[in-house]
C-alpha cells in the first residue's frame, strides 16, 4: 500500500501539465502533517511545540511580529484551519476545478506562477490594512491567518478574465459563466472585509486583483511571472540530475529533401503568431471554448507549450 500511494505521488509530480495536482497534494500533507502533530502534541502534553510549528505557516497581523519569521509571506498559503475541515476542502475544489482552464489554455506553469502572486498580493494587502488603517489595527489581536485562499482567488479571477463566457454547470443551478462566479465571491469577500475574516477576506481581494492584473499585462505581452519559474527551476536543479546527452546521426528523411535546386524542410507542428492566439482567446471570450474548429484549438494546445 505505502508503495502504491508512493507510485502515485512520484507520478503526479512527473506527469506534464499537473500543476494544480501538485500544488493540491502540498496542501494536502501540509494539512495532514500538522493534524497529526496537533494530535500527538495533545496527547503527550506538548502543545508548545505544535504552536511553533503551525506559528511557522501562520502570517501575524502585526508588522514587527511578522519580521521575526518573514517565511509566512507565503509558507501561510500551503496551510488550514484543522478545526474547519471545509476550509481546505473548499479551497482545493475551487482550485481544480479553475485551474485547469488554465492549464487547458495557459500552460501548467501559469498556475504556479498565479498561485504564487496570488499568496504574496493576499499577505501584503493583509499586513498593509493591519498595520496603516485604524479600523484594523484595533482588531489586530489574533495569533494570525492561514489559507490558501487569496492564491485560490487569484486562479478564480484570472481564468475569469481570460474566459470570461466560460460557462460551469453548477449543481442546482445550472449552467453560470464564470465571470459571474468570480463576480460573486470578489463581492462576498468585500461584504466580509469588516466580519469576523475580516484579514482572511482582505487577502481574497488582494489576492484577486493580481489575477486581474497579471491576465491583462499577460495579453499585452508582459509577462510578471518569469522570476518565479526561474527559482523554481533554480531550486529543482540540485534535485533533479540532467539526462546525458547523446549526439547520433542518422539519414535525411523524406521531410527534409536536399537537391541541388535548393534544400526545404517540413515542420510536424507549425508555429502560430501571438496575433492568431490571441484572436483565438477573443473568441473563445465571445463565443466560447465550443466555437472554435479542430485547428485552432490545435493551435491553442500548442502554444500553452
Amino acid at each position: 500500500m505505502y508503495g502504491s500511494i508512493k507510485d502515485d505521488f512520484k507520478n503526479a509530480f512527473n506527469r506534464p501539465n499537473s500543476a494544480h495536482t501538485q500544488l493540491i497534494i502540498i496542501n494536502v500533507v501540509v494539512f495532514l502533517f500538522l493534524a497529526v502533530l496537533n494530535v500527538l502534541s495533545s496527547l503527550f502534553g506538548l502543545q508548545g511545540i505544535f504552536s511553533f510549528v503551525y506559528d511557522q505557516f501562520s502570517i501575524p497581523p502585526v508588522f514587527s511580529e511578522f519580521l521575526l519569521r518573514p517565511w509566512t509571506l507565503i509558507t501561510y498559503a500551503f496551510a488550514h484551519s484543522l478545526t474547519d475541515i471545509f476550509h481546505i476542502l473548499f479551497n482545493m475544489l475551487v482550485f481544480y476545478w479553475f485551474s485547469r482552464l488554465i492549464i487547458e489554455y495557459l500552460g501548467s506553469d501559469r498556475v504556479i506562477i498565479l498561485y504564487v502572486l496570488g499568496a504574496l498580493a493576499g499577505s501584503m494587502a493583509y499586513l498593509l490594512v493591519y498595520n496603516l488603517v485604524p479600523f484594523y489595527i484595533e482588531r489586530s489581536g489574533f495569533s494570525g491567518m492561514v489559507g490558501a485562499s487569496a492564491a485560490v482567488y487569484a486562479v478564480v479571477v484570472a481564468a475569469a478574465t481570460l474566459l470570461p463566457n466560460y460557462t460551469f454547470h453548477l449543481l442546482f443551478i445550472g449552467p453560470v459563466k464564470i465571470k459571474y462566479i468570480a463576480g460573486f465571491y470578489i463581492v462576498l469577500s468585500f461584504l466580509g472585509s469588516v466580519g469576523g475574516n475580516a484579514g482572511g477576506n482582505i487577502a481574497h481581494l488582494g489576492g484577486a486583483f493580481i489575477g486581474y492584473l497579471h491576465i491583462v499585462n499577460l495579453q499585452k505581452g508582459s509577462d510578471w511571472g518569469k522570476w518565479i519559474i526561474s527559482i523554481m527551476n533554480f531550486f529543482k536543479s540540485f534535485f533533479v540530475r540532467s539526462p546525458k546527452i547523446k549526439v547520433s546521426h542518422r539519414k535525411a528523411t523524406s521531410s527534409s529533401k536536399s537537391s541541388a535546386f535548393g534544400t526545404t524542410s517540413k515542420s510536424s507542428k507549425p508555429t502560430s503568431s501571438q496575433e492568431e492566439i490571441d484572436a483565438i482567446l477573443d473568441k473563445i471570450s465571445e463565443k466560447g471554448y465550443e466555437s472554435l474548429t479542430k485547428e485552432e484549438k490545435q493551435k491553442l494546445f500548442n502554444a500553452s507549450k
